[in-house]
């Protein structure tokens, strides 16, 4: 039986250990923290539960792949699914605007704020329905796979968004709110097609919430992965893969324990892979460009989690509206996004309420937070300093909650660098820009016959079905050179 040795125990990494036991290989899964799951993670504070991961999951519509996939990891089929009416809403100068599961609502809804952009609202609803095909999903009540006739019918209007930004796309209505709401979600600097996309996700019922949240799906397909027989080793990291020749013979972890292997899968963060396990000359080519490419910058966000005095909120679900301009001018962030867990009964503890609220900055903001806190105390200070202007906004937006929130923790991009080796403390993978194709780049790292990538960071943006994706892929590829 051939043994794997799989570093990085987060998405990417369990994937690639289930389906390497499912194809009748032995693989053991090394993961530096005791808890699996990487970004898919989740913590407590003061008797509540912090959700650092999933705003939807793409992949809980029954009809899809993702969903076959998830199940078979382990993370979806045996439990529930939160299937809220809207995913987020935006809020500006007393108006909203909420992305309801119902497209003909949402319809409805924009023509109501704006019957001077009647003729982009409409395409924009139609387009919306073509995205929900190429996804994979038919019927009317989006019970059924597209057909083909139905994906290629699609492919004109993607052409059309291909080239935009979501800054671009939101300039061609006159409305204030409208383009609020199509700019706040992602960042401006998006591309045009990965809203599209999102919108289409989300209405077509394939963009929810599993129940227990992150950190709970995480320990389900570790649960999985050992259940098959492979091996799972938490709180040990891996210090370098040897090297003989063409070939990766062992991986030393940071014990002494030096674990034989007939392949290696890098699961872990590019900059860890290649400058701390390997020399980065063996980064793979399109990856190092990607790097250098200007349309995919790199990105994070801050984020608060608050505890709330008041049992019922004076919102549900996921709210986004603008920062005072002080602040938009101190982060460079333009939009706040604050959640809350109504949906989660065990989240809040047995009084009050939680809510989390976070702003995205770009890759220049990272780097010029990570150089900042080279000095903790002016870190632990400037975390502070966050809470408090994140508490005001929310304040000022909600008047009702002035008074009423208590931070429980601050997490920021140096979090993300000090918990994954990210560079620029990033949690997901490059920023889709416009015309930029997403397509799962090969794992095969060059001039090592038993060496590949297992990553989100192989296709633009990134993020949990992707990871998954390619942690199978390398099992693939792996079958097909044992045959």
């Amino acid at each position: 039986m051939k043994e794997l040795v799989i570093v990085g125990g987060g998405v990417a990494g369990l994937s690639a250990g289930i389906y390497a036991q499912l194809r009748g290989f032995h693989a053991t899964v090394v993961e530096k923290h005791r808890v699996p799951g990487g970004n898919l993670t989740g913590w407590n504070r003061d008797g509540r539960h912090i959700d650092n991961c999933i705003h939807w999951l793409t992949g809980t519509n029954p009809v899809t792949e993702n969903y076959e996939m998830w199940k078979t990891l382990g993370a979806l089929g045996e439990v529930g699914v939160h299937r809220l009416p809207t995913l987020y809403t935006y809020r500006k100068h007393g108006k909203s605007l909420s992305l309801h599961r119902d497209l003909e609502r949402l319809r409805k809804d924009m023509l109501a704020l704006s019957p001077e952009d009647a003729e982009k609202t409409e395409q924009l609803i139609a387009d919306i329905r073509a995205a929900i095909h190429f996804t994979g999903i038919g019927g009317e009540k989006n019970d059924r796979k597209s057909t083909q006739l139905e994906r290629l019918a699609a492919l004109p209007v993607l052409k059309r968004y291909y080239g935009m930004t979501t800054g671009e796309l939101a300039a061609q209505f006159h409305d204030p709110t409208i383009r609020g709401f199509l700019r706040s979600l992602l960042t401006e600097r998006f591309g045009a097609v990965a809203l599209l996309l999102v919108f289409a996700t989300f209405c077509s019922g394939d963009g929810d919430l599993p129940e227990d949240g992150s950190l709970a799906m995480a320990w389900r397909m570790a649960d999985r992965f050992q259940s098959l027989g492979g091996s799972l080793r938490l709180g040990v990291g891996a210090k370098r893969v040897c090297l003989e020749h063409s070939l990766a013979t062992a991986v030393e972890l940071a014990d002494g324990t030096v674990l034989p292997a007939d392949y290696v899968i890098l699961s872990c963060d590019p900059e860890i892979a290649f400058g701390k396990l390997l020399d980065r000359s063996l980064m793979p080519d399109y990856l190092r460009k990607q790097y250098e490419d200007l349309r995919l910058r790199r990105f994070s966000a801050c984020q608060c989690a608050f505890a709330c005095q008041m049992k019922k909120l004076p919102f549900v679900g996921e709210q986004v509206f603008e920062l005072p301009p002080a602040l938009r001018k101190k982060y460079g962030a333009s939009y706040l996004l604050v959640r809350e867990f109504s949906h989660e009964t065990g989240y809040s503890g047995r009084e009050g309420s939680l809510l989390q609220t976070m702003f995205f900055i770009d890759e220049d903001a990272c780097i010029r937070l990570l150089h900042a806190a080279v000095d903790r105390a002016a870190y632990q200070s400037m975390k502070t300093e966050l809470s408090a202007d994140m508490e005001r906004a929310l304040a000022a937006e909600f008047p009702a909650l002035d008074g009423q929130l208590r931070c429980l923790d601050a997490w920021t991009p140096v979090s993300y660098r000090r918990y994954t080796g990210a560079a620029v403390g990033s949690f997901m993978g490059f920023a889709f820009g416009a015309r930029v194709l997403p397509v799962l780049r090969s794992g095969r790292v060059p001039g090592v016959k038993n060496l590949l990538l297992a990553s989100q960071w192989q296709q633009p943006p990134g993020g949990l079905p992707i990871a998954a994706k390619a942690g199978r892929a390398a099992i693939e590829l792996i079958a097909k050179n044992k045959k």
